[in-house]
């Protein structure tokens, strides 16, 4: 039962459908001139943060999602050196990039100043300084306005944005795609979140066949993340890689060969096992 005395965090995927965390205490609030940005200490998860009511990134579990995101595109890679975070202000998808030795540029492209101003006050265990490397350059605007104006080419984007149902709805199209080719280096490939195999499951199919109507090769995979209350699923997209052809001891080596571990969620025992859909959603998807 839901405590009277506190009201539990509610998030409405769908008009049918709400769950939440019971006991949570909102610790800030800010109005940006972009969205409403809250920060929730919660039992369950620790410090979180919601734009629009709508949940973002745990500590408790961004793990789980930050890793699915950056690890399986990054591996596929054989040097990935510069990367491109579309959103990210939290800072997780960075701080993940940078555990391979190779990257040597990261371009955070933030819209919201005061999210970079919140992370960098309440979820340090997220970004844990990577906002701050000297290989990190945080970018403020209109991600759009990056990629048309950028003459840097890269081997990684990470789609880390609001759903497409927001403001960054414009860069989920086959137009903002064709665009984002002109920066891709000749080897690249990009992850991007499709939403909810239970509540986005019809937005997530159409997502998936742009990216198939742009790309050569996209590959869907799957993990439950806790705060969203769901099976979420990624898209890892790209003309000249595939992850999904990758075996165990393929990602064992290049773990191994990179020094990247610490990992809490994905390693290469997991590789194989993301790629392993429900049989509805396959059939969805396709």
């Amino acid at each position: 039962m839901f405590s009277r005395t506190a009201p539990p965090l509610l998030f409405q995927p769908t008009p049918g459908a709400v769950y939440g965390f019971p006991g949570a205490r909102r610790v800030a609030q800010v109005q940006s001139p972009h969205q409403r940005i809250e920060v929730w200490d919660t039992p369950q998860l620790g410090v979180l943060f919601t734009l629009d009511e709508r949940p973002m990134t745990s500590v408790g579990d961004e793990f789980i999602y930050h890793e699915c995101m950056v690890h399986p595109a990054a591996l596929a890679h054989p040097t990935p050196r510069k990367a491109l975070v579309l959103g990210g202000g939290d800072g997780g998808a960075a701080r993940q990039l940078l555990a391979h030795p190779s990257i040597e540029r990261i371009v955070v492209a933030e819209l919201d100043e005061a999210v970079l101003d919140m992370a960098r006050k309440h979820l340090a265990q997220v970004h844990r300084g990577a906002l701050d490397d000297a290989r990190v350059q945080v970018v403020i605007g209109d991600a759009a306005r990056f990629v048309a104006t950028t003459m840097e080419r890269f081997d990684l984007v990470v789609f880390d944005l609001t759903p497409p149902d927001s403001p960054a709805a414009e860069l989920y199209t086959p137009a903002f795609y064709a665009r984002l080719k002109n920066i891709l280096a000749p080897r690249a490939m990009l992850s991007m979140h499709l939403g909810s195999a239970q509540f986005h499951l019809e937005r997530a199919a159409a997502l998936a066949r742009g990216l198939r109507a742009s790309f050569a090769m996209v590959d869907v995979i799957s993990a439950f993340v806790p705060l969203y209350g769901s099976l979420w699923l990624m898209a890892l997209a790209s003309d000249t890689l595939e992850a999904a052809s990758l075996f165990k001891r393929d990602i064992e080596e290049r773990l191994a060969a990179r020094g990247v571990d610490g990992l809490r969620y994905y390693d290469a025992a997991l590789h194989p096992a993301l790629f392993l859909l429900p049989r509805g959603v396959r059939e969805a998807l396709r």
